[in-house]
């Protein structure tokens, strides 16, 4: 009986430590689990090789009779400062972006280019359709499954944080999984358009607007599409990446426990990329052009980088040994990889004879975050991606179309990833659809001078109780969330956001909320409901503590 007391003694001894043990690493015990479930969920196979589609012009038409080509080459969360053009740039300038650079220098900078949201998803359903995301319900971003739950727990425990993430109730009812949430089939994508004109579209990397049957890439027009299946540049321990985690932020932790290293080819299984991801894109990028160029084709090439986690290919990192600061330089590494394959599609243009027939678009879906630590990425604007200060939504965007724009001009006027959509229509020769709005407009003609004016006297964006609305210069923030906070800038003077003269200019504020207020009349109800409210510091890195009189925003995801 004593040695039973004993062993029973020593079993609650065992599971009382085991409870602690569990208590005190929670959050890696949840996020182990996230993994487990991906690898169940996500099985990825080896490397399988593209055979990319080629084939004439069905129409027989020369290469100089033929429409243009179109190349839309977006980056993901690429801050303003992020490039040389202009005289910025990551570490002080010291990273140059020559390539990229060179679109804006040979063709047209729209230095007032406005993502059409402060996050991916919203933003790139807004290019693909030329329309506000909200006319069809896409308003709040789709995260993956256990995100919106581990946020908060493992946020809300971070040292300095004054303002918690707040979970949003959500009822049961509908498909709320992340592959459900996206784009509907009903919409037409600039894909679908251009495939009536004869052309061959293509896709590569991101998506992150549905991928259930009727929502994925090769539903939506785009012939061919090598999806990004999940997000690692490459594996956690290949000898030839360098990782920065950043454990002050819940995002970044979520990420490196779900996410693989993997792909897949039109709705097939995943499997393994080949070599460092913003490389392997650029090169399979390359074999399109090569693969059609005797027949029109789009393609969009929708890069990952520099998004996180901040993955370098070591070549890379071990170039910029003058940056001192690891996640600087492992970030300053990406945009040297990412403008590398810029330089290096333009260059399979040119050695095709397809340049002087292409008109290429670069810009970003939004801005950069403040999850990654570095204060300088967005400057000189205020804020970050998720919110809509001109850091989450000003965005470098350049135009380049040879003998058809100007070289190296810039045009002031505000302009929304949304004109890609009428643009390109329009360069296609197709007709944009009339039993919808569309709210792109084609760009050509104003950039060119043939059209005077603004190609917008207003813009608007909107996620859940956060609404903004620009009106010929004057931009309207509303952040119903408690305290609840509107600011009022005059842009033309303060483009940084700094003076907030909403109490001065009562007048201006009752009309841009009027005209906030029609802009929503004609908006849908959110297709799905926000999962979580995050707060973001718009002065501050999540490196840094938050203080009492800090001024932020709350984003509805």
């Amino acid at each position: 009986m004593s040695r039973l007391r004993t062993i029973g003694v020593g079993a609650l001894a065992l599971l009382v430590l085991a409870g602690g043990l569990a208590w005190l690493y929670q959050d890696e015990v949840l996020l182990a689990l996230v993994g487990f479930a991906m690898d169940r969920r996500l099985p990825v196979g080896t490397h399988q090789p593209i055979g990319w589609a080629s084939g004439p012009d069905p129409s027989g038409r020369s290469t100089a009779e033929r429409p243009p080509n179109i190349v839309l080459i977006l980056a993901d969360d690429l801050g303003w400062n992020d490039l040389t053009f202009g005289g910025g740039g990551v570490a002080d300038g010291t990273v140059p972006t020559p390539h990229i650079d060179s679109l804006a220098r040979e063709g047209v900078s729209f230095s007032n280019g406005y993502a059409a949201n402060g996050t991916c998803a919203p933003s790139r359903a807004a290019i693909m359709t030329g329309r506000y995301g909200t006319r069809f319900g896409f308003e709040f971003t789709p995260t993956p499954a256990g995100m919106s739950t581990l946020l908060p727990r493992i946020g809300n425990r971070r040292p300095g944080r004054l303002r918690p993430i707040i979970t949003t109730p959500v009822e049961d009812g509908g498909d709320l999984s992340f592959e459900a949430l996206g784009m509907p089939p009903s919409e037409i994508t600039l894909a679908e358009l251009l495939g009536e004109r004869g052309y061959h579209s293509v896709h590569i990397g991101k998506w992150h607007l549905g991928r259930n049957p009727g929502m994925a890439p090769h539903d939506q027009g785009f012939d061919e599409s090598l999806l990004m299946a999940s997000g690692l540049y490459l594996p956690e321990d290949d000898p030839e990446v360098v990782n920065s985690k950043q454990d002050f932020d819940p995002i970044d932790r979520f990420l490196w426990a779900a996410l693989k290293y993997a792909a897949s080819f039109n709705g097939g299984a995943a499997f393994e990329p080949a070599g460092y991801l913003t490389d392997y894109y650029t090169d399979e990028a390359v074999k399109v052009i090569e693969a059609n160029r005797d027949r029109p084709f789009f393609l969009y090439l929708a890069h990952w980088a520099p998004h996180t986690p901040l993955q370098a290919a070591r070549s890379d990192y071990e170039a910029l040994s003058h940056i001192q600061d690891h996640r600087l330089r492992v970030y300053a590494a990406m945009i040297r990889a990412l403008d590398r394959g810029v330089g290096r599609v333009l260059e399979a243009l040119r050695k095709q004879g397809l340049e002087e027939n292409t008109l290429v678009f670069f810009t970003s879906d939004n801005g950069a975050p403040s999850y990654i630590g570095l204060p300088d990425v967005n400057r000189p604007f205020r804020g970050w991606k998720i919110s809509f200060f001109e850091g989450g939504v000003h965005v470098p965007y350049f135009v380049k179309w040879p003998g058809r724009l100007p070289a190296g001009d810039s045009f002031a006027a505000p302009v929304s990833g949304f004109d890609i959509y009428a643009t390109a229509a329009a360069a296609a020769g197709a007709s944009l659809p009339e039993d919808r709005v569309i709210d792109g407009v084609d760009l050509v003609p104003f950039a060119r001078g043939d059209r005077q004016g603004a190609p917008h006297s207003r813009l608007f964006w909107r996620t859940g109780h956060y609404q903004v609305a620009l009106v010929d210069g004057w931009k309207l923030q509303v952040n119903e969330r408690p305290p609840g906070t509107t600011w009022l800038f005059d842009l033309a003077n303060d483009p940084g956001e700094r003076t907030n003269l909403a109490e001065r200019e009562p007048a201006r504020v009752a009309s841009l909320k009027r005209a906030l207020a029609a802009h929503n009349a004609e908006q849908a109800e959110p297709a799905w409901p926000s999962r979580v409210e995050v707060p973001v510091n718009l002065d501050k890195t999540l490196v840094e503590p938050d203080a009492p009189d800090d001024e932020y925003i709350y984003w509805p995801n």
